[in-house]
């Protein structure tokens, strides 16, 4: 029987949401309506991440909980990253896989469901030019802050990382559809875009690139905040740190991962830029914007980290004073180099590593949130808060802020920021800016 209903699970990235946004785009468009939960979805989509072990681990487990008590289960389709690395596998780990689809391929998935629903058990990892965009219906809703990919895949080829072979070679959508598609949302709703790319620096269209898209997207009326990520060090533009200084609707915040501050591991990494380089371009965005606020990524246990190694991540962490980072624990991935290196380190000494530079950045973070007390700023109204009449929204510097308030999601409101905690601040209403 075709499914009426269906539930989308997006595990990851933000690129992840985004795609997961697309599925059920396409999906409703042939009919089928979004379940709440998963027991009431006909068709379950499990859009899976790979970047580390615990999160495609995540998605297996899913799936052996979808027989429910009466002995049914809904059409369970596997997409995402996993479903690219490991389609023969999924299905071997997992008979009640139906569906294997791949990132780069989901714009097929309609017609690979109705297939299943014949009793096919589709499989589609084929990894085409990005026309899967072209597939996709117009944007009619939007969320307050909405996602915009404008490029896909990898030519870095980090030693630890999987996504060149899980989304491909780098490759940028062009200009005119990324236009398109920003109009499209903010007429359904959307306030600020977030631009996604897996080195979302390296769009280019012709001889423009990111710096030139953002000036041209800061122009549409309604459209209030700019965003983008995720970004990589060696495609830090002079443009677009100078955009940072220059366009007002581009938010103050950057998120540019190191991963580590030892250049010997760096090398090994194969990340292409230095300690020096990356402090460097970090010095050029903060004389371009003064209050911008910086966020990385950070991996522990890196084989072959040495104590030394580590101290110099704890120094480059007091360096910046990250106002909110990411840190993990290594994860050797299959097929990439850094699983069959020597020296990996134990499972023991990566939890100590990792709690020691959490410990840390919790305490940058901390003091960049008490640094924004008494501010004065606007807040993006998302969504309600736990108690009666408070809402959450998003600072410029993409702190969580609570506030009270009539406003509604989607509203922009004048604050003067009043506390701060580790991990969000409370706001108190100045006045309302009209949606």
């Amino acid at each position: 029987m075709t499914p009426r209903t269906f539930k989308i699970k997006s595990f990851g990235c933000q690129m992840n949401v985004y795609d997961g946004e697309r599925m059920a785009e396409l999906l409703s468009a042939e009919g089928m309506m979004p379940a709440a939960e998963t027991d009431d979805a006909d068709l379950v989509v499990l859009n899976t991440c790979h970047i580390r072990e615990k999160a495609a681990e995540k998605a297996y487990s899913d799936v052996g909980r979808m027989m429910r008590e009466d002995g049914t289960r809904p059409l369970v389709a596997l997409a995402g990253c996993v479903a690219q690395a490991e389609a023969a596998e999924a299905k071997r780990r997992s008979p009640m896989i139906d569906i294997v689809v791949g990132p780069q391929a989901y714009h097929r998935l309609p017609g690979m469901v109705a297939r299943a629903a014949r009793g096919a058990r589709p499989v589609d990892t084929d990894m085409p030019a990005i026309s899967k965009f072209d597939a996709f219906p117009q944007r009619r809703r939007a969320n307050p802050s909405s996602f915009l990919t404008v490029q896909e895949g990898c030519d870095k080829f980090c030693t630890y990382c999987v996504v060149p072979y899980t989304r491909g070679a780098e490759i940028s959508r062009p200009w005119a559809d990324i236009v398109t598609e920003a109009h499209a949302l903010v007429d359904a709703g959307a306030r600020e875009i977030v631009l996604l790319g897996q080195n979302v620096n390296a769009w280019a269209d012709g001889n423009r690139g990111l710096a030139d898209l953002i000036r041209t997207l800061a122009t549409i009326d309604g459209l209030e905040r700019i965003r983008y990520t995720t970004s990589h060090p060696v495609n830090m533009s002079d443009e677009l740190i100078a955009a940072h200084g220059e366009v007002a609707k581009l938010m103050p915040y950057l998120h540019l991962p190191v991963q580590s501050g030892s250049n010997r591991i760096l090398k090994a990494m194969n990340r292409s830029h230095t300690v020096e380089t990356y402090l460097a371009t970090i010095e050029k965005m903060r004389d371009a914007r003064s209050d911008i606020a910086l966020s990385g990524d950070f991996i522990v246990g890196f084989p072959g980290e040495t104590d030394e190694d580590f101290e110099a991540t704890l120094k480059i962490v007091d360096t910046v004073r990250y106002a909110s980072a990411y840190s993990f624990k290594y994860s050797a991935r299959p097929g990439t180099p850094a699983a069959t290196m020597e020296e990996q380190i134990p499972r023991e000494i990566m939890d100590e590593r990792l709690q020691r530079l959490q410990e840390r950045i919790n305490d940058h973070r901390l003091a960049f949130n008490r640094s924004t007390v008494g501010v004065d700023t606007q807040v993006l109204i998302e969504r309600e808060g736990r108690h009666e009449g408070q809402m959450i929204g998003r600072s410029p510097w993409l702190q969580s802020v609570h506030v009270d308030t009539n406003a509604r999601a989607g509203d922009i409101v004048d604050v003067t920021l009043v506390a701060a905690g580790p991990n969000s601040m409370t706001g108190t209403v100045r006045r309302a800016v009209a949606a």
